[in-house]
């Protein structure tokens, strides 16, 4: 038995999620079903993160348990055949220990959300990003976002249907800037809890547009109460990016 680790990107749009769901498909399914008609096996797939409906990845880690014998290239060419027309991708794959584990070993993850602030509508652009019409202040968005840093109750910027056993997070890394027609906004921090970025990014943007004072940020996370939030963030423009490990 081979411990295999992927690196999947995916368009979340066709998709209830990353992980399976009885009401309709996931990437989780799919990379599955995938793996079963190259190789005969029912794995399960366990991965660094968990992305809902309409959520993208650039490089999320996942990893299997696979007997036959495969290098690491012939099983990412057999999978991408077997995964089209689905939008999945295996960008890298390599074998790993067995005790090395997509989610338990995993330090630290990264997200970046993308804002396109511009009246035209997205033609390319269209579920892969926000589409905010107002001017946002990019500048007074990343001011607001600093008081984020740190560990804190992110109550307010928590899912009532989050399962994490506490709200308390360290959040490493709360960016914004401005490239051209795009905003962005990246994240980085050990793990966040269910709807966390979206939460913040909707704050953020209410902020930008001059709905939101700057102080109003660090009120509404000081609050520790779900009413407090302003606005959460649709997935279309949230991206898991990275997944850190110990060794590398």
């Amino acid at each position: 038995m081979t411990r295999f680790a992927l690196t999947l990107e995916f368009d979340g749009g066709p998709f209830m999620g990353l992980q399976r769901q009885a009401h309709g498909p996931s990437v989780q399914q799919c990379v599955e079903e995938a793996i079963h008609a190259v190789t005969g096996e029912r794995v399960t797939m366990h991965a660094a993160g968990r992305t809902d409906a309409g959520v993208h990845a650039l490089a999320m880690r996942v990893h299997v348990n696979i007997a036959k014998a495969f290098t690491p290239f012939r099983l990412t060419e057999a999978i991408n055949a077997r995964l089209r027309p689905n939008p999945i991708a295996v960008i890298a794959c390599e074998e790993v220990p067995d005790d090395w584990h997509a989610r338990f070993s995993c330090i630290g993850r990264a997200y970046l959300y993308r804002i396109v602030n511009r009246r035209a509508p997205l033609t390319l652009e269209r579920g892969r990003a926000w589409q905010v019409a107002k001017p946002l202040d990019a500048e007074a968005m990343h001011r607001a976002a600093q008081a984020l840093v740190g560990r804190h109750d992110f109550t307010t910027f928590r899912s009532v249907h989050c399962q994490a056993q506490s709200p308390l997070k360290t959040l490493d890394r709360l960016d914004v800037r401005r490239e051209g027609d795009l905003v962005l906004v990246e994240a980085d921090a050990r793990s966040f809890l269910h709807h966390q970025v979206r939460s913040m990014v909707g704050c953020l943007a209410l902020v930008g547009m001059g709905r939101w004072d700057e102080a109003q940020v660090g009120q509404a996370l000081a609050a520790r109460d779900r009413q407090a939030l302003g606005l959460n963030a649709p997935p279309d423009g949230l991206y898991f990016v990275r997944a850190l490990y110990p060794t590398e």
